[in-house]
């Protein structure tokens, strides 16, 4: 498993990113994550699954057993290669492409999900935008709502077209970030967005504690994902986590471990709870 200090200067011009021109390439922990069952003969759906952490996270559960459904807005090519290492975990995959913030779409996912699995165990929202501004000044109400309805009304929409389905036993896991708790000052209605998943989940989780599902988010640090290079300019993308106490960026396999964690039967006594995994910056949340 890789995990490089350094990251040469690059830059997509396209948003959403797309991982297969990255260098180097994200590690979702194919060539080594071998799973123990953790999730057996469960079914996931995970939003933002074609690349990055939710790649990651596809591939983690797949290896733990599980037969996973993958939303993603157009990346093809890179939803194309996440289905194919699931498949070639022995299990099954489908995608699912459009707009997640389409309530309609949401309610389409849900039901093509279930259609082809015949349940649901697990919901991982995770499919986020951002788009970094110098001032607050800079940041238009289109980019606003552009974030909010990717970031937090796609995830409203799908958690409730979904959990009518879900069964005692079933989680949900929601992305949040670092920057939900220490804030970043050229993110901010990104971060904005984050806080509100970190309410979202606590108060989800205190709604649905009484059906046995157990609601739970995982607030990452500087990933190395799609998103970077497609949001930051190449000099930035150089710089990118070394401010972390590790002095690196992490990798995807490195998060999607404890998606595992907190959708399986380890974390059964878990619920409202957010999981750091941000390279050493302690955040007190």
């Amino acid at each position: 498993m890789s995990t490089p200090k350094d990251l040469p200067p690059q830059h997509q011009k396209r948003q959403p990113g797309l991982e297969s021109p990255m260098h180097p390439q994200p590690d979702s922990g194919a060539d080594d994550y071998v799973g123990s069952g953790r999730l057996n003969d469960r079914v996931a759906l995970v939003t933002g699954g074609d690349s990055g952490i939710g790649r990651a996270i596809a591939v983690a559960f797949a290896r733990e057993g599980a037969d996973v459904a993958i939303s993603y807005l157009d990346e093809h090519g890179d939803a194309k290669e996440t289905v194919a290492l699931v498949e070639e975990s022995g299990r099954k995959c489908l995608a699912i492409a459009g707009d997640l913030a389409d309530n309609a779409h949401a309610d389409g996912v849900a039901q093509k999900v279930l259609k082809h699995f015949g349940k649901l165990d697990i919901l991982v929202n995770n499919a986020a935008e951002q788009h970094p501004q110098e001032s607050i000044e800079d940041v238009g109400a289109e980019q606003v709502e552009a974030t909010f309805r990717t970031n937090v009304f796609a995830m409203f929409h799908l958690t409730r077209a979904v959990l009518p389905h879900l069964k005692k036993g079933a989680a949900i896991l929601n992305t949040t970030s670092v920057t939900a708790y220490r804030g970043s000052a050229h993110l901010l209605d990104y971060s904005a967005t984050k806080g509100a998943i970190v309410s979202f989940t606590r108060s989800l989780a205190l709604q649905v504690v009484e059906r046995g599902i157990r609601v739970n988010g995982v607030a990452p640090g500087p990933i190395w994902t799609p998103l970077i290079p497609s949001t930051f300019t190449a000099k930035e993308v150089a710089e990118f986590g070394k401010k972390t106490p590790m002095g690196r960026p992490g990798q995807p396999f490195e998060v999607a471990a404890g998606y595992v964690f907190l959708a399986s039967d380890a974390a059964s006594y878990i619920t409202g709870q957010i999981l750091h995994i941000n390279g050493g910056e302690v955040v007190n949340g």
